[in-house]
This record gives C-alpha cells, structure tokens and sequence, in this order.
C-alpha cells in the first residue's frame, strides 16, 4: 500500500497540480460525499440544478485515483480554476503545490470504529478495491495500518498537526450528525456555517437551510449524481452493500464482538495517547 501511495507522490511532484484559490478535501470514508455536496452547493449558492451537472467524480476529481478516460489527475488538469479537488492521501504525501498554493484544505475525521465499519462495507462492494476477507482479517489489517491510504492513526493525527500551518479546516463527521436543540432531528448547521466562513461565502438562511436539506443522508440517497448507482454491478455492487449504507455513528455496535472491541480499545490507547486529537465513538 505505501509503493502504491508513493507512487503518486512522485507522478505529482512533476505537475503544478494545485492553484491559488482552489478547494481540496482529504477522507477516507468519513462522508467524502456528504461534505462534497455540501461545499458543491455552497459554491452554487443552493441551486440544486447546477449541483445536478454531472456525477461527484467528475466535478471532483479524485486525483490520485486511476481510472480509464479523462478522469482524476487528466481532469483535474483541465479544469478552470477555482476547482475542488479530492484526495485520501496522508499529510506526507501530498504534492508540493499543495502547500506553495495556499490552497485551501477541508479534512473531515470519523472515530476510528465507524470509519474501519464503512470501509469494510465499501471493500465489499467496489470490486476495484482489493477484497476485504472475514470482518475479523480485516479488523486486523485496519489495526495494523496494512490498508489502502495507509493507517488511520497517522493519517488523522498527521493532518491535526497540519493545521497548526496551513489553511486547513478541521472537522468531525459525528458533528456533522449531532442532533441539536429540541427537534431531535441532526443539524449540521454550525459546521456548515463553519465550511462558510472558511470558503469566505456569505448566504442568507433561507439558501443555508435548503443545503441542510438538500444533503441530508436521505435525500443524497436517492441522487444518482451523488449515490453512485450509475456504476455497473462490475464496478460497485450495491446489492452486497449499498454506497451510501447508513451514515449513522455507532453502528461499529452492531459489528464488533465484546473482545474485538477489548483489544481494539486497548490498541487504540496506546496509538492516540501522545494527540490532543479525541474522537466521540457515540453520540
């Protein structure tokens, strides 16, 4: 996995891939789409149509990611500035003119639980990805780093020192699924406030609050530009696992036996007890 990653580092190291101005946002299975269409629609000032142009990879690129046609780095490239752009890739490996650029970065964290969860489930169904054996070899794999885009722990804590020097937003998945106030329903409003002012947009609350429903999990479910079921059954089978399965926090519950859970934790303490980096497992 890391010749893999290495790879692209230096194929990047030959191009100016990033511009003054532009967007990037690093996930790995942390609502990479949630807060695509999120920032897409702010960009847009809430016009559903425009947010409708195309599939997210093809108004995102995914850039280190290799796949036949125009698309990742070869888009990327051609496209206007400013562009969004995305990319898994950990702090060390990110192109030069990522930092010369200034650009502007948003990185979105999942407790470790929920994140090893949907990432197991997106093994299953991406046939482009390698297969993910038992729930048990992978949990071992995940714990051990031995997984594409390389080990969580670094990779969180990695980006979480970034910020101290960079243009970096950080935020967390579970705030993003928080239920506020009296409602009981989930109100991402605070961190999409955030991703406003970070972008230096300014919108009236009537177009903020028809983003928040226009990206809820149960709408962007049904949004073919956004829920990748226009992927043959070759590529991504959503009948093993749907793309967009739950977004819910804690459903590692529903996963984990109580001595994976034991072990995990034991091996998780260990991992994160020199960070200032914490992750809420439940809300």
């Amino acid at each position: 996995d890391s010749l893999y990653l290495t790879s692209f580092h230096f194929s990047f190291r030959k191009v100016s891939l990033y511009r003054i101005g532009e967007i990037c946002k690093i996930l790995i299975f942390s609502g990479t789409t949630w807060i695509q269409e999120i920032v897409d629609m702010i960009q847009h000032d809430g016009d559903t149509e425009k947010c409708k142009r195309a599939t997210t990879y093809l108004r995102h690129p995914f850039i280190e990611w290799v796949l036949p046609g125009p698309f990742s780095l070869e888009l990327a490239e051609a496209m206007p500035s400013p562009r969004t752009l995305k990319t898994h890739l950990p702090v060390q490996l990110v192109p030069p003119s990522f930092w010369e650029q200034e650009c502007k970065i948003i990185y979105v964290a999942r407790n470790a639980k929920d994140n090893l969860v949907s990432y197991y489930h997106f093994h299953r169904m991406n046939k482009n990805m390698p297969a993910p054996g038992t729930w048990e070899e992978f949990l071992e794999k995940f714990m051990a780093g031995q997984v594409l885009w390389g080990c969580w722990y670094d990779h969180v804590k990695g980006w979480w020192d970034a910020k101290e020097n960079h243009c970096i937003l950080y935020l967390f998945y579970e705030d993003l699924k928080e239920v506020r106030g009296e409602s009981g329903f989930i109100d991402p409003k605070r961190e999409i406030q955030k991703v406003l002012q970070f972008l230096e947009k300014d919108l009236e609350n009537v177009v903020l609050d028809k983003i928040i429903h226009h990206t809820t999990f149960e709408i962007m479910k049904d949004n073919p530009m956004a829920n990748y079921t226009f992927q043959p059954p070759a590529v991504m089978d959503h009948s093993i696992s749907p793309f967009m399965r739950k977004g819910t926090v804690g459903d590692w519950k529903n996963h984990f036996t109580v001595a994976q859970n034991e072990k995990f934790d034991e091996d998780y303490r260990k991992k994160m007890s020199r960070t200032s980096l914490t992750f809420r497992m439940e809300l």
